[in-house]
């Protein structure tokens, strides 16, 4: 039995999930928690990568898998733009900063300005900057730059590569030739190009597991390393999104929507992030900060379940009679309004009825998402199916306000862990010598047979208070 493995390393977990390849199906997950560093530095997020290492050791351990199967390849999903400092001899010189972590927003602000186009401090590059101000004696021992699933691809294969997905994210790349742009690179730092690893194809195998690695992960020797890739553009492999019209809507703590386009989108406001894919084409992709984070408040406010609270909200109406909420409860990277704050507008007597307050945080929400989506659809890209995944996909009154808001229908992959699954996927396309696009494709990732499609009837009511919510989060804070 051949079997493809699929790990998803994240920021509070790392995932395995085995893959059986002639069956296409799922044959077993195992999983184990990760946490960040301690520190009271404001805006530091950090891990050990070693932790990364130990956790992958575990889950393979656990993953109990029949006599039969034969572990044919590997494959790495990773959280993005973290900065894995290694010296000349692979050693990791610090612990990891991640996404997540924001020192480095000075250093962002510095570099939007130099390279004439926006870059978050999540991106890698300012990072990069950050450290050689910041810590010159770690800095000056960093030999290669990798990224959190690039280094586990090192663990296992040792070999120092990139691929374009996840590299995109250091903030450099030139995305039509999809290579490291050596002008931007130097006008970050003199030392940031020559510390980046070679770029490899989505469809071809890095190496191979080494002999050390097959001691360690109880693998077999030799069984291919896949490229991996960033989460997100993994999770688009295990949802199936790999052709035009086809978009991911992942609803967690923060909210992201990305797919497939044959074309990259490059927005210099730094709204849509203009990624490649795993598979040769592109990725947009808009992050918002505030997602069912801002919906969680409404009912702990009220000290009521969601259960109850979605029953009470079903009977509103959409709009929610001129109530507005604005759920930028933590800042806001889309609009890029770090120092706003969740706002509820609009309020007269009678309107903090708990069911109205509830389902006008899940309009905002949906409108935080639609409002960047917007700014995708002014470049020419378009939706003709959502593929929601997430916590926040089980609500189905959500589900109802998301289809109608867009005015696009909505689909539910089957498998919770999509980017585990992409990666299964891929490391599977690659065994079988296939492009890993094409295999996909005539792989579909089941669905549930539960489709949402949005009501033009109220289309209207949404559209108006889709104006009213955008109007008033651009007076108070744009």
């Amino acid at each position: 039995m051949k079997v493809a493995v699929g790990v998803d390393a994240g920021t509070q977990s790392l995932k395995v999930l085995a893959y059986a390849v002639d069956t296409n199906s799922v044959l077993a997950r195992t999983s184990c928690p990760l946490s960040l560093l301690p520190s009271t530095v404001t805006g530091r997020a950090e891990q050990d990568p070693h932790s990364w290492v130990q956790a992958l050791s575990h889950c393979l351990s656990e993953l109990n898998l029949p006599s039969s199967a034969i572990v044919t390849a590997i494959a790495v999903s990773g959280q993005q733009h973290g900065l894995v400092a290694l010296d000349s001899s692979g050693s990791v010189i610090r612990p990891a900063k991640l996404w997540c972590d924001v020192e480095s927003a000075p250093e962002a602000s510095e570099i939007s300005t130099v390279l004439g186009y926006t870059l978050p401090a999540g991106f890698t590059c300012t990072k990069f900057l950050w450290l050689a101000r910041h810590e010159p004696e770690s800095f000056e021992k960093l030999h290669t730059l990798l990224l959190p699933h690039d280094y586990l691809n090192f663990v296992l294969s040792g070999v120092y590569a990139m691929e374009c997905g996840d590299a995109s994210g250091v903030g450099t790349m030139d995305l039509k030739n999809r290579v490291f742009d050596k002008t931007r690179c130097e006008k970050v730092h003199p030392k940031l190009f020559q510390s980046l690893p070679s770029l490899v194809p989505p469809d071809k195998p890095i190496g191979a597991v080494t002999a050390e690695a097959a001691s360690t992960f109880n693998l077999p020797k030799g069984a291919l390393v896949a490229p991996g890739g960033g989460d997100n553009m993994m999770s688009a492999l295990g949802a199936g999104a790999v052709r035009p019209g086809v978009l991911v809507l992942s609803l967690g703590t923060s909210a992201t929507l990305f797919g497939y386009s044959e074309t990259p989108l490059e927005d210099a406001s730094g709204t849509v992030a203009p990624f490649c894919d795993s598979t040769g084409a592109y990725l947009p992709l808009l992050c918002v900060q505030n997602c069912t984070s801002a919906v969680n408040e409404i009912a702990h406010g009220y000290g009521m379940s969601h259960d109850a609270l979605m029953e009470l909200a079903e009977k509103e109406p959409a709009g929610c009679e001129g109530l507005t909420y604005l759920p930028y409860l933590t800042g806001e990277r889309t609009p890029n309004w770090p120092d706003a704050s969740g706002a509820l507008l609009g309020l007269r007597p009678g309107l903090f009825r708990p069911g109205l307050v509830y389902r006008a945080a899940l309009e905002g929400a949906t409108f935080s998402v639609l409002h960047g989506y917007k700014v995708m659809q002014s470049f020419g890209f378009e939706a003709t199916e959502l593929r929601v995944v997430g916590g926040g996909s089980k609500n189905t009154l959500w589900r109802r306000i998301i289809a109608d808001a867009f005015q696009v229908q909505l689909k539910f992959p089957l498998e919770p862990e999509s980017a585990a699954l992409g990666a299964a996927l891929q490391a599977a396309a690659i065994a079988e010598g296939q492009p890993v696009a094409e295999y996909v494709r005539s792989h579909e990732p089941p669905m549930s047979d539960v489709i949402v499609i949005p009501d033009a009837s109220v289309a209207q009511q949404y559209a108006s208070a889709f104006e009213r919510f955008s109007s008033r989060g651009k007076t108070l804070f744009g």
